[in-house]
Protein backbone atom coordinates (compact mmCIF):
# COMPACT_ATOMS: atom_id res chain seq x y z
CA UNK A 1 0.00 0.00 0.00
CA UNK A 2 0.97 3.74 -1.21
CA UNK A 3 1.08 5.94 2.53
CA UNK A 4 -1.88 8.34 3.19
CA UNK A 5 -1.00 12.14 4.13
CA UNK A 6 -4.33 13.47 6.08
CA UNK A 7 -4.76 17.30 7.69
CA UNK A 8 -7.20 18.33 9.42
CA UNK A 9 -7.38 22.29 9.45
CA UNK A 10 -9.81 24.79 10.53
CA UNK A 11 -9.94 28.22 12.93
CA UNK A 12 -10.00 27.51 16.96
CA UNK A 13 -13.56 26.36 17.80
CA UNK A 14 -13.88 24.51 14.16
CA UNK A 15 -13.53 21.17 16.17
CA UNK A 16 -12.20 19.48 13.95
CA UNK A 17 -9.81 18.26 16.89
CA UNK A 18 -13.07 16.14 17.90
CA UNK A 19 -13.14 13.91 14.73
CA UNK A 20 -8.69 12.68 14.45
CA UNK A 21 -9.49 9.81 16.82
CA UNK A 22 -12.61 8.87 15.24
CA UNK A 23 -11.17 9.23 11.67
CA UNK A 24 -8.01 7.30 13.11
CA UNK A 25 -10.49 4.57 13.70
CA UNK A 26 -11.66 4.75 10.72
CA UNK A 27 -8.97 3.98 8.66
CA UNK A 28 -7.81 0.95 11.41
CA UNK A 29 -11.03 -0.50 10.62
CA UNK A 30 -9.99 -0.82 6.89
CA UNK A 31 -7.03 -2.70 7.87
CA UNK A 32 -4.82 0.40 7.61
CA UNK A 33 -2.04 1.40 10.55
CA UNK A 34 -2.92 4.97 11.19
CA UNK A 35 -0.52 7.38 13.38
CA UNK A 36 -2.05 10.25 15.25
CA UNK A 37 0.17 13.51 15.36
CA UNK A 38 0.17 17.43 15.69
CA UNK A 39 1.36 20.98 14.39
CA UNK A 40 3.03 22.44 16.20
CA UNK A 41 4.29 19.19 18.02
CA UNK A 42 4.55 15.62 16.62
CA UNK A 43 8.23 15.32 18.00
CA UNK A 44 10.27 15.79 21.66
CA UNK A 45 11.62 19.17 20.08
CA UNK A 46 8.31 20.04 18.17
CA UNK A 47 6.18 19.41 21.51
CA UNK A 48 8.56 22.10 23.22
CA UNK A 49 8.59 24.73 20.49
CA UNK A 50 5.13 24.16 20.79
CA UNK A 51 4.45 25.51 24.29
CA UNK A 52 6.85 28.48 23.03
CA UNK A 53 4.73 29.52 20.20
CA UNK A 54 1.48 29.27 21.75
CA UNK A 55 2.47 30.78 24.93
CA UNK A 56 5.37 33.44 24.67
CA UNK A 57 4.34 36.57 23.20
CA UNK A 58 7.26 37.01 20.10
CA UNK A 59 7.05 39.14 16.40
CA UNK A 60 4.99 37.45 13.44
CA UNK A 61 8.27 36.32 11.40
CA UNK A 62 9.75 34.94 14.95
CA UNK A 63 6.30 32.81 15.27
CA UNK A 64 6.55 31.79 11.28
CA UNK A 65 9.92 30.34 11.42
CA UNK A 66 9.27 28.45 14.55
CA UNK A 67 6.43 26.79 13.11
CA UNK A 68 8.28 25.92 10.37
CA UNK A 69 11.09 24.57 12.36
CA UNK A 70 8.95 22.28 14.23
CA UNK A 71 7.50 21.32 10.54
CA UNK A 72 10.72 20.28 9.47
CA UNK A 73 11.68 17.99 12.38
CA UNK A 74 8.06 16.72 11.98
CA UNK A 75 8.37 15.64 8.78
CA UNK A 76 12.24 14.06 8.94
CA UNK A 77 11.72 12.32 12.29
CA UNK A 78 7.82 11.24 12.00
CA UNK A 79 5.79 12.01 8.99
CA UNK A 80 8.15 10.40 5.88
CA UNK A 81 8.83 7.50 8.04
CA UNK A 82 5.23 6.74 8.14
CA UNK A 83 4.89 7.39 4.77
CA UNK A 84 7.60 5.29 3.66
CA UNK A 85 5.95 2.16 5.70
CA UNK A 86 3.02 2.58 3.54
CA UNK A 87 0.62 3.93 6.43
CA UNK A 88 -1.47 6.20 7.31
CA UNK A 89 -0.74 9.90 8.81
CA UNK A 90 -3.11 12.27 10.52
CA UNK A 91 -1.97 15.66 11.63
CA UNK A 92 -3.78 18.06 13.26
CA UNK A 93 -3.00 20.89 11.35
CA UNK A 94 0.00 21.47 8.63
CA UNK A 95 1.00 24.00 6.72
CA UNK A 96 -2.05 25.48 5.70
CA UNK A 97 -2.40 27.00 9.17
CA UNK A 98 0.47 28.92 8.77
CA UNK A 99 -0.81 30.45 5.70
CA UNK A 100 -4.36 31.05 7.58
CA UNK A 101 -2.53 31.98 10.84
CA UNK A 102 0.55 33.81 10.08
CA UNK A 103 -0.93 35.32 6.83
CA UNK A 104 -3.97 35.81 7.00
CA UNK A 105 -4.23 36.52 10.86
CA UNK A 106 -0.63 38.27 11.26
CA UNK A 107 -0.85 39.66 7.70
CA UNK A 108 2.82 38.09 6.77
CA UNK A 109 3.30 38.45 3.32
CA UNK A 110 2.56 34.70 1.67
CA UNK A 111 5.38 34.87 -0.31
CA UNK A 112 7.64 34.75 2.58
CA UNK A 113 5.74 31.69 3.81
CA UNK A 114 6.15 30.26 0.57
CA UNK A 115 10.04 30.48 0.47
CA UNK A 116 9.58 28.72 3.98
CA UNK A 117 6.93 25.92 2.12
CA UNK A 118 9.37 25.47 -0.56
CA UNK A 119 12.68 25.26 1.63
CA UNK A 120 11.04 22.48 4.00
CA UNK A 121 8.39 20.29 2.01
CA UNK A 122 8.49 21.36 -1.30
CA UNK A 123 8.03 18.01 -2.83
CA UNK A 124 5.73 16.89 -0.27
CA UNK A 125 2.04 18.33 0.16
CA UNK A 126 -1.18 16.12 2.43
CA UNK A 127 -3.18 13.80 -0.14
CA UNK A 128 -5.97 15.58 1.48
CA UNK A 129 -6.72 18.12 3.45
CA UNK A 130 -10.19 18.52 5.72
CA UNK A 131 -10.93 22.16 6.32
CA UNK A 132 -13.45 22.29 9.01
CA UNK A 133 -15.42 25.96 8.87
CA UNK A 134 -17.77 27.72 10.46
CA UNK A 135 -19.00 30.87 11.06
CA UNK A 136 -17.54 33.02 13.52
CA UNK A 137 -20.16 33.56 16.11
CA UNK A 138 -20.58 29.27 16.81
CA UNK A 139 -16.45 29.34 16.93
CA UNK A 140 -16.71 31.81 19.45
CA UNK A 141 -18.80 30.27 21.59
CA UNK A 142 -17.06 27.09 21.21
CA UNK A 143 -13.69 28.75 22.84
CA UNK A 144 -15.90 30.36 25.43
CA UNK A 145 -16.57 27.02 26.81
CA UNK A 146 -12.64 25.47 26.04
CA UNK A 147 -9.54 24.82 28.56
CA UNK A 148 -7.56 28.00 29.26
CA UNK A 149 -7.36 29.56 25.74
CA UNK A 150 -4.01 29.74 24.33
CA UNK A 151 -1.88 33.12 22.86
CA UNK A 152 -4.27 32.57 19.39
CA UNK A 153 -7.59 31.61 21.34
CA UNK A 154 -7.24 34.88 22.60
CA UNK A 155 -6.80 36.33 19.61
CA UNK A 156 -10.16 39.05 19.18
CA UNK A 157 -13.05 38.36 16.82
CA UNK A 158 -11.70 40.04 13.62
CA UNK A 159 -7.82 38.25 13.87
CA UNK A 160 -9.92 34.63 13.42
CA UNK A 161 -12.45 36.42 10.50
CA UNK A 162 -9.30 36.96 8.49
CA UNK A 163 -7.84 33.24 9.26
CA UNK A 164 -11.17 31.89 8.36
CA UNK A 165 -10.97 34.05 5.22
CA UNK A 166 -7.80 32.94 4.47
CA UNK A 167 -8.57 29.27 4.95
CA UNK A 168 -11.04 29.64 2.71
CA UNK A 169 -9.19 31.00 -0.27
CA UNK A 170 -6.68 27.81 0.17
CA UNK A 171 -9.43 25.65 -0.45
CA UNK A 172 -10.13 27.79 -3.68
CA UNK A 173 -6.54 27.65 -4.68
CA UNK A 174 -6.49 23.90 -3.84
CA UNK A 175 -9.74 22.56 -4.46
CA UNK A 176 -7.99 18.64 -5.46
CA UNK A 177 -6.92 18.70 -1.94
CA UNK A 178 -8.93 20.80 0.04
CA UNK A 179 -12.47 19.48 1.10
CA UNK A 180 -14.48 22.29 3.59
CA UNK A 181 -16.28 20.40 6.11
CA UNK A 182 -19.22 22.35 7.24
CA UNK A 183 -18.30 22.16 11.52
CA UNK A 184 -21.45 23.82 12.83
CA UNK A 185 -23.60 20.51 13.10
CA UNK A 186 -23.34 17.81 15.77
CA UNK A 187 -20.41 15.04 16.14
CA UNK A 188 -23.44 12.67 14.03
CA UNK A 189 -23.85 15.06 11.29
CA UNK A 190 -20.01 16.17 11.03
CA UNK A 191 -18.96 12.47 10.86
CA UNK A 192 -21.80 11.74 8.28
CA UNK A 193 -20.39 14.91 6.08
CA UNK A 194 -16.93 12.95 6.49
CA UNK A 195 -17.79 9.42 5.55
CA UNK A 196 -19.24 11.08 2.34
CA UNK A 197 -15.72 12.68 2.13
CA UNK A 198 -13.42 9.55 3.04
CA UNK A 199 -15.80 6.50 1.90
CA UNK A 200 -17.74 4.43 4.15
CA UNK A 201 -15.46 1.53 6.02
Amino acid sequence: MTGLFITLEGVDGAGKSSHVEWLADHFRKLGRRVTVTREPGGTPLGEKLREIVLHDAMHAETEALIMFAARREHIERVIRPVLARGDVIISDRFTDASFAYQCGGRGLDPAKLGELEAWVHGDLQPDLTLLFDVPGEIAQARLAHARAPDRFEQEKVDFHARVRAAYLDRARRYPERIQVIDGSGSLPEVREILLGVIGQP
